[in-house]
């Protein structure tokens, strides 16, 4: 890629920012220096709380007022003082000339308006085009970032459409107006490897077409390899290293960027036995959800969300579902767990559960659970961490709170929390500590089987290795069963005895782990590990 040096779009020049009220204030970020230069991608790792978001945030002002402070330095996009300009500057070049795509899209997008109105209502603001043309334009660029029935899923709410979907619909919202810098935060955290390499495909392509400049955040030193010009580190506020992306991953200086290279799934599943019996036996399992139309709102299709699942899962043993986005994989762990209305035969400790209605189920519940993908939303802000982990234990047994509380201190112990912080509130802890505390609600209840959906991809890599240990840590002390649904393939390759690839709702390739990535027999199933291996 050929960069313009003479020309810096974007230069943040020793900025320190804190957070507080009166005399009160955090320092977060200490003097951190960048410039990006026109048609250039820098990339921004670093662990959670290392403060990547706070400065991609400042860029644009969007750090909350009254309590975000810009202790000083100063922050230029094309001679634009961006700290000292007025709001209505900012509303012009916010989404028009920079554009962000965020890294939780269900928070992001308007959960009230349908997809096309958001899109076209951005195309309005800022190039002021009319609605016709503008809806024409946003199916496109829906078909461009990957979106399969565009012309239906731009009528389409954000709670319609899967993780990845709403994603690519975010990064369609940014890249819509031609931005000169794209501000992209985590944006492919939740795609699966083979969407995650057409979306920086794209985003490569539409770079070099309009001489777009990128600050991609991200904890995946896969991607940066795959997309960055130059790397710049950021630990505990402070840039620690930055330089060209061949040589810090070759020859790293600190000792932080040495340890974040290293951080990469490794390892092998935990040893089981070869005598293990049958927890968990899908048969011919089917989820099929009706499309109803007309006045009398009849069934006219489906969409075949699970057609055909077979497998058998042994106690002690992790199964790994990996595929695309909207492939069936989240769909199947619902419909085991009862939580999704489903067809066929699903058998846990001899027992079809698939006949039984709420009341048959109860005494299943404690033994089935569940840890999902983003713990912030599967966490009641409104409760304690106490509160949380001990509410399956309030709902399944009679305990005294004296006793209740001494289980709690325990499973946090186990988890590597400190009980001391039980009485606080989710918001009070980082992305992996309120993954921990997620584990902690599931393993109180003593459960059999696990069901795990992505429950590390918004991790970065460090924390992301920590989660992986204590998951091998407790499935060794509790004989524990896990279905580990995933994107991505090294995290299943480290955990996973057996792997299961989807698409499109059935099953693709199936067998051993280590032998299915060794040599995979069909096209798609090679697509996913080459891309995995990058």
């Amino acid at each position: 890629m050929t960069i313009n040096d003479s020309k810096h779009v974007l230069a943040i020049e020793n900025l320190s920012v804190g957070f507080g009220r009166g005399k009160q204030v955090e320092q977060v970020t200490y003097d951190v220096s960048l410039k990006i230069r026109k048609g250039e991608t820098l990339a921004l790792v670093g662990e959670s709380g290392s403060g990547k978001s706070v400065t991609a945030n400042a860029i644009l002002k969007l750090l909350p007022k009254g309590s975000s402070h810009y202790l000083n330095g100063h922050i230029t996009f094309d001679n634009i003082d961006m700290l000292s300009c007025s709001e209505r500057q900012l509303r012009g070049i916010r989404g028009g000339r920079i554009g962000m795509i965020f890294q939780e899209p269900m928070v992001s997008l308007n959960p009230l308006h349908k997809i096309g109105k958001q899109l076209v209502e951005t195309l309005a603001i800022h190039r002021g085009m009319r609605t016709s043309k503008a809806e024409s334009l946003a199916i496109s660029w829906l078909k461009k970032v990957g979106i399969r029935y565009p012309e239906q899923k731009i009528l389409a709410y954000p709670h319609e459409l899967s993780g990845g979907e709403r994603q690519r619909v975010m990064i369609a919202m940014a890249l819509i107006n031609e931005p000169e810098l794209l501000i992209a935060d985590e944006p492919t955290t939740a795609l699966d490897v083979s969407v995650q390499a057409q979306i920086l495909d794209l985003l490569k392509v539409l770079q070099q077409e309009m001489g777009m400049a990128m600050l991609f955040i991200t904890h995946d030193l896969s991607i940066v390899r795959r997309i960055a010009d130059r790397v710049a580190v950021m630990q505990k506020g402070r840039l620690v290293e930055i330089g060209e992306c061949q040589q810090v991953f070759n020859t790293p200086e600190h000792p932080y960027t040495q340890k974040l290279i290293n951080s990469d799934p490794r390892g092998l599943p935990v040893e089981v036995s070869p005598f293990a019996k049958p927890l968990l036996a899908v048969d011919d399992l089917k989820v099929w959800f009706p499309i109803t139309g007309g006045l009398f709102k009849r069934v006219v299709s489906y969409v075949k969300a699970v057609t055909n699942m077979q497998f058998e899962l042994k106690q002690g043993y992790s199964i790994g579902l990996v595929g695309e986005s909207g492939s069936g994989k989240s769909t199947t762990g619902m419909a085991i767990l009862k939580l999704v209305q489903s067809e066929g035969i699903i058998e846990f400790d001899g027992q079809d559960i698939q006949t039984l209605d709420r009341k048959g189920m109860l005494p299943f519940r404690s033994r089935m659970q569940v840890v999902f993908q983003d713990p912030f939303s599967a966490l009641n802000p409104r409760m304690s961490v106490a509160q949380v982990i001990g509410e399956g234990l309030r709902v399944h047994f009679d305990y005294d709170d004296e006793t209740l509380d001494k289980m709690i201190c325990s499973v946090m112990h186990e988890v590597d929390l400190d009980p001391e912080t039980r009485h606080r509130y989710p918001n009070e802890f980082s992305g992996g500590q309120r993954q921990r505390i997620a584990i902690a609600r599931a393993l109180i209840l003593k459960p059999e089987f696990i069901l795990l959906d992505e429950p590390t991809s918004s991790l970065d890599r460090t924390v992301q290795a920590q989660v992986l240990d204590l998951l091998k840590e407790l499935q060794i002390k509790h004989g524990l069963t896990y279905l580990f649904i995933s994107h991505d393939l090294n995290v299943v390759k480290s955990l996973c005895h057996y792997t299961i690839v989807m698409k499109d709702g059935e099953i693709v390739e199936q067998g051993d782990t280590q032998t299915l990535f060794a040599t995979p027999q069909k096209d798609y199933t090679k697509t996913l590990v080459s891309l995995s291996a990058f």
